[in-house]
């Protein structure tokens, strides 16, 4: 997992952040069981692997049909559902396909975005890039200063190792006026890197990142999700999360109104919750980027002699990348700390503790993420959650009016008691209530006066009944 910086990878490295392999991490995650660690290690997965296990992972569900060589051309909504259009490319047939609900996940081009009117707004085209995926096993040069995710050189080359063996990817920064089309990637990657080496190009191209939100995140039936409703600078890799988000958020809302337990503002609270996550993600991406661009406004070319002048250049460089940070690759609080501030089924409460960016600091205040901490006999109360919500008692408290007032309304809500000294620190009350992709709905420490208020609220079917706060 470590970052590394070198004037040329034929040359010196400048700086390195060392991170710790999955292993180790794993193992802090166990040591610091204090809400502050995900459940599950980061690891580098590349996306040209991660495709290729979902779609094992879905050829293998009943409940998933999937469509290669099929066009989605455009969607009609009605009163009762949605009717699409979709051309079978080899045949040439069209075809129409009826649902209830539809998700546009069609990339930065959606056309389902186009049809419900919704543009992109933001910054595009915000660097110019010139992109080479290729294959090599010289890892005596490749691996010069050892094992490195990233090997970022202030010249404008990005090194990224996909497998640590024979696939890797360059990102070159192109300036402006570059003419495009008389790039030769190899040439490219040779002077980006430092010398020639054996290597076999898969993929080049040039391309552009942009960092722009669309006006809306759906409506009605039809709601978007990851590249369609945000498109985000790769600094930092939120964009992969974001898009995960969107698809959990999506997920739980469209099965409850498809069991029938969802209310009339479930959908629309979507908007609420994942457009400000979106122009967050957006924004902070941006802000990553500048500080790559600060340390390549300070290149001198010094750095590449092997020179007294040389050495005092690479020493200056140096500790401006080790002043600037790497909070791109550290921003755990950036990836798990996202905030419903405004959803309107979420029972918000005053004094919304600080946001650490870069650490993530635990709480349940309502509309956080519910932090992960293992249980005194090794459970992670994370694999203790119902696939619907959870109501998560830590005492003896009579909840019968929780029960009761969900299965009137047909909510899937599981009972957890946990018993733990340290998971009801972490977890700040003595009742939490939790949502179906993790994030707190209610907490107190009795029963609320009217619990079917809440459960009509959590669920998109709020009353406008006055809930008591004084509890929580």
């Amino acid at each position: 997992m470590d970052v590394s910086y070198v004037t040329r990878l034929s040359e010196w490295e400048l700086a390195r952040f060392k991170y710790p392999n999955v292993h180790e991490v794993r193992e802090r995650i166990r040591q610091n069981n204090d809400g502050s660690q995900p459940l599950e290690p980061n690891m580098r997965l590349s996306q040209v692997v991660l495709e290729p296990v979902f779609r094992e992972i879905l050829d293998a569900s009943p409940l998933v049909d999937i469509r290669f060589g099929w066009a989605f051309e455009g969607f009609a909504e009605d009163d009762e559902g949605v009717t699409v259009t979709a051309l079978e490319v080899e045949t040439g047939i069209r075809h129409t396909l009826r649902c209830q609900l539809l998700a546009g996940c069609d990339g930065g081009g959606s056309l389902v975005r186009k049809g419900l009117g919704l543009e992109l707004e933001g910054e595009f085209d915000f660097a110019r890039f010139y992109m080479v995926h290729f294959r090599s096993q010289d890892k005596q040069f490749l691996q010069k200063f050892g094992l490195a995710w990233h090997y970022h050189s202030p010249t404008g080359a990005t090194l990224i190792a996909q497998d640590d063996k024979e696939m890797w990817t360059v990102q070159h920064f192109l300036r402006p006026g570059t003419d495009e089309q008389s790039i030769d990637p190899k040439q490219l990657v040779y002077r980006g890197l430092g010398r020639e080496f054996d290597m076999e190009i898969l993929q080049a191209n040039p391309w552009s990142p942009h960092a722009v939100v669309a006006t809306g995140c759906g409506r009605g039936r039809v709601w978007l999700a990851g590249d369609s409703v945000h498109q985000v600078i790769l600094t930092g890799g939120y964009g992969m999360n974001t898009g995960i988000g969107d698809a959990v958020d999506l997920g739980w809302k469209f099965a409850a109104v498809l069991q029938g337990w969802g209310g009339p503002g479930l959908l629309e609270s979507i908007e609420a919750e994942r457009r400000p996550i979106a122009k967050f993600a957006a924004d902070y991406s941006r802000k990553n980027m500048e500080v790559g661009r600060r340390v390549s406004q300070n290149y001198d070319p010094a750095i590449h002699e092997d020179s007294e002048a040389g050495a005092e250049a690479r020493a200056k460089l140096s500790k401006l990348i080790y002043s600037v940070g790497n909070a791109k690759n550290e921003a755990l609080g950036v990836e798990l700390g996202g905030r419903y501030r405004e959803s309107p089924i979420i029972f918000h409460e005053p004094n919304e503790p600080d946001w650490d960016h870069v650490r993530f600091v635990p709480s349940t205040w309502p509309g956080v993420r519910s932090p992960h901490v293992f249980l005194e006999n090794g459970d992670a109360i994370f694999d203790l959650l119902g696939s619907g919500f959870t109501l998560v008692r830590f005492t003896d408290a009579d909840v019968d009016g929780f029960l009761k007032a969900a299965e009137a309304r047909g909510l899937p809500l599981k009972l957890l008691d946990v018993r733990d000294s340290n998971a009801h620190r972490i977890y700040e009350r003595d009742l939490v209530l939790i949502r179906p992709d993790h994030y707190v709905a209610w907490r107190g420490n009795s029963m609320p006066s009217d619990p079917l208020a809440v459960i009509d609220q959590v669920r998109g079917a709020g009353r406008g009944a006055s809930i008591d706060t004084e509890t929580t």
